[in-house]
């Protein structure tokens, strides 16, 4: 990018100028956070790389940890197209290296990656992309390195206003043969799989879980609840619906998790980056209560955690403001479950270690 982010609205549409209109407090400064959902990408329009992260991480939350996301950000240039996301993985364990070195302090920004494979490949290609990342990722034959998993979203929708996801999913995805017989490898080998789909899809979601109960899941941003195109102001006509799948998905198997935030994007429909100034941690999190109570209640807190979606979500407001967001929210909650939903329920998913060890 050329010029400064906070002149011009980015590619995510954050508006920095915006954000700075609102400054709180920080609540509960000394609990400690993974983060379990961000991103990193050196686009034309926006940059959101090390530095900018960290600049987030270090407003007044203790953010000790983090988890990359794919976003195909810094695929290879060359090569087998297959092989092209290895790159990204490359990329971000890097970044993760630069942090591990203590240079920035103590924080663990990266601790885990998720990158991506198309698991619609012939097993053999899907196989040969995983090892390839487990290997980016620092991993040998009998130690762990920070590739944990993947995402290969499948969010779809007929309605034009209803962007899908940045891979261009089909219809259906997670029902397909072919994306199954790739899952099954990736499930053998112990990986972590990110789902991330739009709520009209989640019976596919419910279905694939009841069909891998051993694999390791997790479902991102709440189960993607929209409120663009048909679905404007609908939230609540459906919301009853959006319960009983999500419960459906939480009881398919006690390997599934959900991931607590990621509905403050455009595609929710709240319309928040409309107001004329950014919305209060108090009003973020009365608009949220309903959604992420109902998944807290469906998963537990042992099996849900709270997610910035950065910079994504960066277009509703700052990283300081969502995580006070969150803490209102899990205010009635008793220390051992804020434990679990603000670290330990991402550490033990992706493998980390919890408080508790």
């Amino acid at each position: 990018m050329s010029g400064p982010t906070s002149t011009v609205a980015s590619r995510a549409g954050v508006n920095e100028e915006w954000l700075a209109k609102r400054v709180e407090d920080v609540l509960e400064p000394d609990l400690p956070i993974c983060d379990p959902h961000h991103h990193l990408w050196d686009f034309p329009a926006h940059r959101y790389l090390l530095d900018q992260l960290r600049q987030d991480m270090e407003d007044g939350h203790n953010v000790v940890s983090t988890v990359f996301i794919e976003c195909t950000a810094f695929y290879r240039a060359g090569g087998p197209d297959h092989l092209r996301p290895v790159g990204e993985v490359e990329f971000v364990n890097g970044v993760a290296a630069m942090a591990a070195s203590g240079r920035y302090g103590d924080d663990r920004p990266c601790a885990a990656i998720a990158g991506r494979a198309d698991l619609t490949l012939p097993d053999a290609q899907v196989r040969e992309v995983l090892e390839a990342e487990v290997l980016a990722g620092g991993g040998r034959k009998g130690g762990e390195g920070r590739f944990k998993g993947i995402r290969h979203a499948a969010g779809w929708d007929k309605a034009a206003e209803v962007h899908n996801s940045h891979t261009d999913p089909p219809q259906g995805l997670y029902l397909r043969d072919d994306f199954r017989a790739g899952f099954k490898v990736l499930a053998d080998m112990g990986l972590t799989f990110d789902a991330w789909l739009y709520h009209p899809q989640l019976p596919d979601l419910a279905a694939l879980a009841a069909a891998f109960p051993h694999a390791k899941i997790v479902l991102d941003h709440c189960g993607g609840p929209l409120g663009v195109g048909p679905y404007q102001g609908r939230q609540d006509a459906y919301f009853a619906d959006w319960q009983k799948d999500i419960r459906a998905i939480a009881a398919a198997s006690d390997n599934v998790y959900v991931k607590i935030g990621g509905i403050g994007m455009k595609v929710n429909g709240r319309n928040f980056h409309e107001m004329a100034e950014p919305p209060s941690s108090e009003h973020l999190a009365e608009v949220w209560k309903p959604w992420i109570d109902t998944c807290i209640d469906a998963f537990s807190p042992k099996r849900s955690m709270f997610e910035s979606n950065f910079p994504v979500d960066k277009v509703s407001g700052s990283y300081r403001t969502y995580w006070n967001a969150f803490k209102h929210i899990a205010s009635g909650a008793s220390a051992d479950e804020k434990r679990w939903l603000f670290h330990d329920a991402a550490h033990s998913f992706y493998g980390l270690g919890t408080l508790g060890q």
